[in-house]
């Protein structure tokens, strides 16, 4: 797949909130996953994909309802995604949370390669 090819799917599975079926099909298998801080939740930095799944199995776990997830069309660059993603999520035991960030995608022989987020 080329980079706009992946940029496409990869935008259509966040619209549908389906992050685990993007990993599973885009990513390879020693992707870097870096979040803008480290949380008591999470690590800054998570390596591997099995431990990205895990992650992000975690993360839907904490989720009481999604309101909205947007994801604005992407921007490429050589081998680099870029797109603003936002969430209006109620989470358990913390009440509703907004946020949104950059989301950048590094892309090498038709895998994703490292993702890394900025808010």
């Amino acid at each position: 797949m080329t980079t706009e090819q992946i940029a496409q799917r990869l935008v259509e599975y966040c619209r549908k909130g389906d992050f685990e079926a993007a990993q599973k099909e885009l990513f390879a298998d020693d992707v870097v996953s870096v979040e803008p801080y480290e949380t008591p939740d999470f690590p800054k930095e998570e390596k591997g994909l099995d431990n990205i799944i895990k992650k992000g199995e975690k993360f839907n776990s904490m989720i009481e309802e999604v309101h909205e997830i947007y994801v604005n069309e992407p921007v490429i660059t050589g081998n680099i995604i870029a797109f603003v993603s936002g969430m209006d999520l109620t989470m358990k035991g913390r009440g509703r949370a907004k946020w949104e960030e950059l989301c950048v995608y590094t892309v090498k022989d038709g895998k994703i390669i490292s993702e890394h987020f900025f808010m």
